[in-house]
């Protein structure tokens, strides 16, 4: 989904300035316009075609269809809303209900107020644009009419008045936010008119609970995930530098495997020294684990446990650990969500002083990208399929993140960083997050910018303390011996480190940090780099700023220098926690000396 607001300017000050001036008027004059603008908004409704409740029949005029309502269907809305006590809101929904469902008189007739559309924020939705009727429901049908014959004192219509004006303002303010949840994906399932209004049916036993684990836990059962893992070269044998290079981090540590999948990590640890391991996975791959455990003569060091980490004990009366050791990361680093799960092993069972997390940080880099081959393989290929057009399979290709490698020479900024986590202290709560991003363009020549692009850094210490940021991380390149130097092969022991003779030396060695990432510039990893398509390329050309309609062959047209602001926002799934909603807003300046800026174009993505 695609959305444009229009452009702003920027000043000197840095804020967006509007023409619209303030008014020195009394608080009186104030209430006169705002109430002559109401009436002049219920003239128009009154005045506006209508359709029936009950029909697909339009009518000159609001009232004319509820005349009709009443004289044929034998229907009032205002018999009924007083009947049921409705509220505002409340009638605004009943409205609504009834244009979506399309249900008969007789059933709105033996409605009684308890039902549960009737507290939906769905049904604040117009099902019709501007809806004559639900303007009158904001406008003519306000509580002033049970109080018009109680003869109030003279001062208490303008009160009433005001009253009256908030209400239908803040009715509006609901309406508006309703849209707008609408508008970014909330999708909410209506169900039959039955369920809908509680009545009870043949099964009345409820919805069963979203469950979003089985299908996660029963995709690591298979060979075929941890092969690809393991080989993954940068992950593995950073991992595995990590842990056996640090045997005095390691040494007598008790340590917690979270998600140990075949057990690789705590088969690691355990060679590094550490008197115990905790590996834990919720899957079927942890009874395999459990056999590579004794295959490898460690069933002593290291105990497999079954289960969900949030749910375990640790056995043999082990309340903390020194270490949690855990490969959580997943597409766009948080997709999964294992991190949740990390994190409460952490609150869990890591001690409270001196516990290390491994890894210790991760960081969110984002960035532009040319894209072009990508934009080849994954749009323009269905253009052409054997002479026919299936260009309609494109469509759905730029609301979803697309999971792939892209070259370093791709790159069209430098990137940025969007989130720095620190797994010592973060919460789950600050996993949902949004971030502002400014980008520059740094391509030599002009060039078509087709999508962004997000990887991740993530870093060991072993103190578990924040890397500072001008530590940079290590980029592994295709021929790195980095796995052949720490992995042991055929069963030798691994390299054996002299113990510190004094404080200045393993000062120096509990600060050594080991890192990786996951970036266009690294040898490609499992995880590869998530990229959002943009559905109009950004350039400039010949000066002015446009944004193009996608083509394929078209000129390359960002100047380099050109600016690219805005927000990104990151939270779980609502349909599936495992699963992540991105909305990416963003406004493109053609260099830093323009003070103009294009509009603002809203993008929203599903990571799965």
């Amino acid at each position: 989904m695609t959305i444009r607001f229009a452009a702003a300017t920027i000043h000197a000050t840095g804020e967006d300035v509007d023409n619209q001036s303030v008014s020195s008027e009394s608080g009186s004059d104030y209430a006169e316009e705002d109430n002559n603008f109401e009436d002049w908004v219920s003239d128009q409704a009154q005045n506006q075609s209508c359709r029936s409740l009950f029909e697909d029949k339009a009518f000159p005029t609001a009232a004319a269809a509820r005349a009709h309502d009443n004289d044929v269907h034998n229907f009032d809305l205002r018999t009924i809303s007083a009947k049921l006590e409705l509220d505002l809101h409340q009638r605004i929904r009943l409205i609504n209900f009834i244009r979506k469902h399309a249900p008969t008189s007789e059933n709105i007739g033996n409605l009684t107020g308890a039902e549960t559309f009737f507290s939906s924020d769905e049904y604040l939705i117009p099902q019709i644009e501007d809806d004559p009727l639900l303007q009158l429901e904001l406008d003519d049908w306000s509580d002033d009419e049970d109080l018009s014959s109680t003869n109030p004192p003279a001062d208490l219509p303008s009160a009433l008045q005001q009253m009256q004006l908030l209400e239908r303002k803040l009715a509006q303010a609901h309406l508006d936010m309703a849209e707008y949840r609408s508008l970014v994906g909330q999708q909410f399932d209506a169900g039959r008119f039955a369920e809908i209004i509680n009545e009870p049916g043949p099964s009345s036993e409820g919805p069963s609970p979203r469950d979003d684990d089985t299908h996660y836990f029963s995709s690591y059962c298979e060979n075929d995930i941890h092969a690809v893992m393991i080989q993954d070269k940068v992950r593995t044998s950073t991992y595995a530098s990590f842990i056996l290079t640090n045997p005095i981090l390691f040494r007598d540590a008790v340590v917690l495997d979270v998600g140990c999948g075949t057990g690789i990590l705590s088969l690691f640890a355990a060679k590094s020294g550490a008197k115990h391991v905790y590996a834990v996975d919720a899957s079927d791959i942890a009874e395999k684990a459990e056999q590579i455990v004794k295959a490898n003569g460690l069933e002593n060091v290291i105990t497999v446990i079954r289960g969900k980490i949030e749910e375990i004990s640790l056995p043999d009366d082990v309340e903390h650990v020194d270490i949690i050791i855990s490969e959580w990361m997943g597409y766009a680093l948080l997709y999964e969500s294992m991190l949740d799960s990390v994190l409460q092993a952490r609150d869990r069972f890591l001690k409270p002083e001196g516990g290390v997390m491994a890894p210790s940080q991760c960081r969110i880099m984002f960035g532009l990208c040319e894209g072009s081959e990508i934009l080849k393989e994954r749009v323009g290929f269905w253009n052409d399929v054997y002479g026919f057009d299936l260009s309609i399979m494109a469509n759905d290709v730029y609301e979803e993140a697309i999971v792939d490698v892209v070259g370093p020479e791709s790159m069209a900024s430098e990137p940025y960083l969007l989130k720095d986590l620190h797994l010592k202290d973060v919460t789950t709560r600050q996993l949902d997050f949004t971030s502002q991003f400014t980008l520059v363009s740094t391509t030599p020549k002009r060039t078509k910018i087709h999508a962004f692009v997000l990887y991740f850094d993530t870093f060991f210490t072993t103190t578990g303390e924040p890397v500072p940021p001008e530590v940079p991380v290590r980029v592994t390149k295709e021929g790195d011996v980095t796995l052949a130097e720490v992995w042991p092969v055929g069963g030798k022991a691994p390299p054996q480190r002299r113990a510190s003779t004094g404080p200045g030396l393993k000062q120096k060695e509990d600060k050594r940090v080991t890192s990786f990432s996951t970036g266009p510039h690294s040898q490609p990893t499992h995880w590869k780099q998530t990229i959002f398509l943009l559905r109009d390329p950004i350039h400039a050309e010949d000066g002015m700023l446009h944004i193009s309609t996608p083509n394929l062959d078209g000129l390359g047209l960002m100047n380099a220098g050109t600016i690219v602001t805005g927000s990104f926002y990151c939270k779980k799934s609502d349909t599936n926690s495992r699963e992540l909603d991105v909305e990416i807003h963003y406004s493109v300046r053609q260099n830093a000396e323009t003070m103009a800026v294009g509009e603002t174009v809203v993008q929203i993505y599903k990571v799965r």
